[in-house]
């Protein structure tokens, strides 16, 4: 068993966003990241997206709004940020407090400066087979596996969630032609009957249900590749903080049994702010270049 991890293939993927942004005559990329209310993970998370702009020579704009914001006041703030010919890209931090329309903010987003990969366009440009921008967890996936060698030309991949922000983009990533596509896939979910014969035939498994330690070592095939996608907090007293944080994969069960595995923390998460790091340059060249079609 070898681990998948995602600090190193972040790290390096970082040093190459910043080594590009510093050959780069005049303005810099900007991505302004928007969040609502006061919840500490997103907190943290629009935190780590900031440090990591720094870090790659990115500048970030920060819009942070009250809980009780109007949604059109929020609707406002996302459409002075399109309006900015300053501004190349736009992360709204989710989960969205109960009473604004998370789909109808998503979709006020400029779809070329949608650098998260959620508006509906840039989602159906992905089904379509023609990619602007996906979204950075899936993406950050089939990074991570590309630069580790995994090859997944003719293997059986099954994607565990079907939420278009991680298991339906991440099926159409691995079925596109090329470098880490080519797969044959299968999403299942909570409805899927004998979900476990599926995971037995899998090369590869991408786990993203949500579900602390979902994935038992008697689903998992000897040499298999395990993607763990979850963020789980379970009680655990022997800690300060009173729990601790596991993946959707019972690690030390299925570890062994695996050919490569993502760590949690450490696997899939520094990838996802990574390649928002990608996107967001992405979003900048093709803006400057005067590329984008609408």
């Amino acid at each position: 068993m070898k681990l998948l991890d995602g600090k190193i293939a972040a790290a390096e993927i970082k040093k190459e966003v910043a080594r590009d942004v510093a050959a780069i005559e005049g303005r810099r990329p900007a991505l302004a990241l928007v969040r609502v209310g006061e919840d500490p993970a997103s907190r943290v998370y629009v935190g780590t997206k900031a440090k990591a702009s720094e870090e790659c020579g990115i500048i970030s704009r920060g819009a942070h709004l009250a809980d009780d914001v109007s949604e059109d006041k929020l609707l406002g703030t996302l459409r002075d940020f399109n309006n900015d010919d300053d501004v190349d890209g736009i992360l709204l931090q989710l989960p969205l407090p109960r009473h604004i329309d998370s789909d109808r903010a998503i979709a006020t987003i400029s779809p070329e400066k949608d650098v998260d990969g959620f508006h509906p366009e840039s989602l159906g440009r992905l089904a379509a087979g023609n990619p602007r921008f996906v979204p950075c967890t899936p993406l950050g996936i089939r990074e991570l596996l590309v630069r580790n060698g995994v090859k997944t030309a003719g293997a059986n991949v099954v994607v565990l969630g079907r939420s278009v922000i991680v298991g339906k983009p991440m099926a159409l990533l691995f079925a596109l032609k090329g470098a880490g596509g080519d797969a044959t896939v299968t999403i299942c979910h909570s409805k899927s009957r004998d979900l476990a014969d599926h995971t037995r035939r899998a090369d590869i498994i991408v786990a993203a249900m949500g579900v602390a330690h979902f994935l038992k070592a008697d689903m998992v095939r000897e040499g298999a590749v395990v993607v763990d996608v979850g963020i789980n907090r379970v009680d655990d007293a022997s800690l300060p903080k009173g729990y601790r944080i596991v993946g959707d994969v019972d690690f030390d069960a299925v570890a062994p049994r695996c050919s490569l595995i993502t760590p949690v923390p450490g696997g899939v998460g520094p990838m996802t702010v990574a390649m928002l790091m990608s996107n967001t340059l992405a979003a900048f060249r093709l803006r400057q270049a005067g590329h984008v079609v609408r």
